[in-house]
């Protein structure tokens, strides 16, 4: 009989279409671990993604219920993973250790050094994605660098399998192995935030099961709406592989695989594809734009700027709102996000990577892959990116977005009780209907801190002579 260690990673903690689980449970003993890296134990490095932190704290101490109530139990030692992996398969005398791939460069990395130590006892299989990262080429045979050629390319190639279900029983775990227990949230120097979403399988699949039912039908005109309820909420989800990618799609496709709504949703999914695919042949991505003619643009140094943006106090009620929401509870739409980047990098000419890493320390879905290629698209500097003389309004968009400013009273409540005609824009609204509602403009409300006309020319102005000096050379 063999004895498998399933290696349980911070992506893939569930129990139903779980591979590297199934292969083991075929071959004999199963012994379910996670390995406590230093990123995810280090009460320093967990306040640098609390949201993630405690959301990924909560699936695991609910995959570890899931496990005792089929006959097993999930066992937890201290990282770092390369150091304690080859050390366990020997004191446990395990025969093989299984898990699912790493996609980005440091998992990458870490898959590459603990294959040469342990060779064909360590069996690596995909399930981040639908497809593995780096599979599709154009017809020069290089990756793709549009999103559109992209998912043509991706529909072409599609074939999924079934769900994989999870098992109803497990074998016990043998006795007599170490484990320690899941570190708490005050352990790592955090307090609970009772707005993040829960973790864990079973509540996934009831926020795909409500999805499917109430919003899918609508996700086509929703999606962008920020005063609706119109996303799947599943983004931390997929991150944290609390639900498969597979099972999000086939449950879609289940349900109304022909309709725009359902179109739109798997589209998203296939941008998903492309941002991980993009980030496997492009790792450098993460510390310099796509577009090399970008490199060394004249970002500013605009620390006040940046203080008013991280806190919700730039005078632009929409961009304020997204700021306030990314601080209490770990997320922001995907509308708002584009609002917030385009105004940090346009409006303020702040370098988008500040933006990109503040997004991925305060996000519950931080994901590299995603958090990057939304950032670039912003910015105008990376693949298939929004043009970068495209400047979003932030009157305009909150106007458009949230009409009658419902998600900007809930977020920025000194502004709750202005007039949906004004809530946008409140620095023209008559004095009468400031004072009305109680706002004093530059005490209860900052006055905007930029002016959104100067800004555009400012940035197409610098944009063009950095890009012309680019071709340039």
């Amino acid at each position: 009989m063999t004895r498998t260690i399933v290696w349980f990673r911070h992506h893939d903690l569930r129990l139903s279409d779980h591979v590297p689980l199934c292969s083991a449970l075929s071959a004999g003993e199963v012994i379910p671990l996670f390995v406590l890296d230093p990123p995810w134990s280090s009460a320093g490095r967990a306040r640098q993604r609390p949201h993630r932190t405690q959301f990924l704290l909560d699936s695991l101490g609910l995959l570890a219920e899931d496990l005792r109530e089929r006959g097993s139990r999930l066992l937890v030692v201290a990282g770092p993973s390369i150091g304690v992996l080859p050390t366990l398969i020997e004191d446990w005398k395990a025969d093989r250790i299984v898990a699912h791939r790493e996609t980005d460069p440091n998992g990458r990395q870490q898959d590459q050094e603990l294959e040469s130590v342990l060779g064909p006892r360590l069996a690596l299989f995909g399930g981040s994605t639908l497809l593995p990262p780096g599979t599709l080429r154009s017809a020069a045979q290089t990756p793709y660098a549009v999103f559109s050629a992209f998912a043509r390319a991706w529909w072409a190639s599609l074939t999924l399998g079934k769900v994989l279900p999870a098992p109803r029983r497990l074998p016990p775990v043998p006795r007599g192995l170490r484990s320690t227990a899941l570190p708490a949230l005050a352990a790592l120097g955090l307090a609970q935030n009772p707005a993040l979403l829960p973790g864990g399988e079973r509540a996934a699949r009831h926020r795909l099961r409500r999805f499917v039912a109430s919003a899918l039908s609508n996700y086509a005109e929703d999606r962008d709406r920020l005063d609706r309820t119109g996303t799947s909420r599943l983004s931390a989800d997929l991150v944290t592989g609390t639900v498969s990618v597979r099972e999000v799609w086939n449950t879609v496709e289940r349900a109304s695989s022909t309709s725009e709504g359902a179109r739109s949703f798997l589209n998203e999914l296939v941008w998903r594809e492309f941002a991980y695919s993009t980030l496997w042949d492009r790792p450098d991505i993460l510390t310099g734009p796509f577009r090399t003619a970008f490199s060394g643009f004249p970002w500013r140094d605009d620390e006040a700027g940046w203080q008013a943006w991280t806190e919700g106090t730039t005078g632009y009620p929409v961009v304020d709102a997204a700021a306030r929401q990314l601080l209490g509870e770990g997320f922001v739409p995907n509308r708002a996000r584009m609002i917030a980047a385009s105004f940090l990098t346009k409006h303020l000419l702040i370098d988008y990577r500040r933006g990109e890493a503040h997004y991925l320390t305060l996000l519950a879905d931080g994901d590299p892959a995603n958090n990057n290629l939304g950032w670039q698209w912003s910015a105008g500097c990376g693949c298939d990116a929004q043009p970068y003389y495209r400047v979003f309004n932030p009157v305009l968009q909150g106007e458009r977005h949230d009409p009658e400013g419902s998600y900007v009273r809930r977020w920025v409540p000194e502004l709750r009780r202005l007039p949906a005609r004004h809530i946008h824009r409140p620095w023209e609204a008559p004095a009468a209907t400031l004072r009305d509602a109680g706002v004093r403009l530059g005490k209860d409300y900052p006055q905007p801190i930029v002016a959104h006309r100067f800004v555009r020319e400012r940035f197409v102005s610098l944009a063009n002579s950095h890009l012309a000096a680019a071709r340039a050379r």
